[in-house]
């Protein structure tokens, strides 16, 4: 039989955000993640109402029926939220539940949180995203390296909150003496590689705590786009299933050791040497080229701007709401988009079949009205306004 050993938790707003609408459920032998999405506060709102429910619900039973059922209870709670308050109409949140109990994890998923297993210096992500991307790379129409870096690798598939039911991904894990457990939002995966999360574990593995700090400092590092919520549990000797040896709960990190360059610092002092009339002539040929070149750059600039101009295509905002873009799919330099919306639609992802998904959104390159028509189809037919 098998006991809980070091437990650890720690949530982070990350560097782009104003509120944190990640929540955590760290209660042995009951763990989880949910991480919000809607308007204004709604994501806080709701990932916050989903682990409340957890906590509240004292129901029977174990293993994946359990879990099945404190996710089914968090998604009624927040889809009754949602349908009742106007303010908060549209919020739905990920979760991701592991419980502990005679010598197996049993875990539940909706969405893109996700559990991974640390096991003999290997880590392996038990869990599969509920997401666009993800379904493009199941399908191989996508590769593992593109999703990284698509425009909307962010768009979730599946919540708890826009149906009355969810259907949720359950399955144990026979436990070993060593296993360590991971639980996280995708602030951390999205800005972070699994070799990463190995390499910090193993640099840490006596002290969960230290483990958890040096994530969310990556995490941060990388950019830190998006909230970031951790959960580390271990599985240790013992005769008991739900005793633990030490839980720390971390305050959010103070990154305070980025280095900037001031005015005084870091820049070389250059002496600058007089031209000779041989010098003058060849930098008037060279400036007559790079004016040259500059005309042409102007003029592809402006074919280029004319053809975004014209081009539309569909997809899904980061809340899940398909919408109508202006321009083509990419990403450059970062968050930099050649695309922006013109009309977002009250449609969900999470309300359409895979099949509809991969048909909506294959990026196909169209007019303006006839990606607004492609999207108006399926809001008739599933009865949206």
């Amino acid at each position: 039989m098998s006991r809980l050993g070091q437990v650890a938790s720690i949530t982070d707003t990350g560097r782009r955000r104003r509120h944190n609408e990640d929540a955590y459920v760290c209660e042995p032998p009951l763990f989880a993640v949910a991480d919000g999405m809607g308007g204004a506060q709604a994501g806080e709102l709701a990932s916050s109402l989903a682990a409340a429910s957890l906590r509240d619900e004292r129901g029977r039973g174990g293993g994946e029926e359990r879990v099945d059922a404190l996710i089914q209870q968090a998604n009624r709670r927040v889809y009754e939220r949602q349908t009742q308050d106007s303010s908060a109409s549209g919020m739905g949140t990920t979760m991701t539940v592991a419980l502990v109990e005679d010598g197996r994890v049993a875990i539940g998923h909706v969405g893109d949180s996700r559990a991974y297993l640390i096991r003999g210096g290997k880590v392996e992500q038990l869990t599969e995203d509920h997401s666009l991307v993800a379904e493009l790379v199941r399908s191989g129409k996508l590769s593992p390296e593109e999703a990284d870096s698509h425009p909307q690798r962010s768009v979730i598939t599946r919540v708890l909150g826009t149906d009355p039911d969810v259907d949720v991904d359950t399955f144990s894990v026979e436990a070993q003496p060593g296993d360590l457990f991971l639980i996280c939002s995708d602030g951390l995966t999205s800005m972070v590689d699994d070799g990463t999360i190995l390499r910090e574990v193993e640099r840490n593995r006596g002290d969960l705590s230290s483990a958890a700090k040096a994530l969310v400092r990556a995490a941060n590092k990388s950019g830190g786009d998006d909230n970031i919520t951790i959960i580390f549990f271990e599985i240790a000797e013992g005769a008991t299933g739900a005793d633990h040896a030490r839980t720390v709960t971390l305050p959010p990190i103070e990154d305070d050791d980025e280095e900037t360059l001031d005015e005084h610092r870091g820049v070389p002092v250059v002496e600058v040497a007089q031209p000779s009339r041989r010098q003058e002539r060849h930098t008037g040929r060279g400036m007559l080229f790079v004016l040259l070149a500059l005309v042409i750059l102007v003029g592809a600039c402006g074919f280029a701007a004319w053809g975004l101009w014209r081009s539309h295509f569909v997809g899904a905002e980061t809340d899940g709401h398909v919408a109508v873009y202006q321009g083509v799919p990419w990403n450059i330099v970062g968050n930099v988009r050649l695309y922006r919306a013109v009309y977002v639609s009250p449609l969900v992802t999470a309300q359409l079949s895979q099949a509809e998904r991969r048909k909506l959104f294959d990026h196909t390159l169209r007019s303006d009205d006839s990606a607004r028509a492609a999207v108006h189809r399926y809001e008739q037919q599933i009865g949206v306004k």
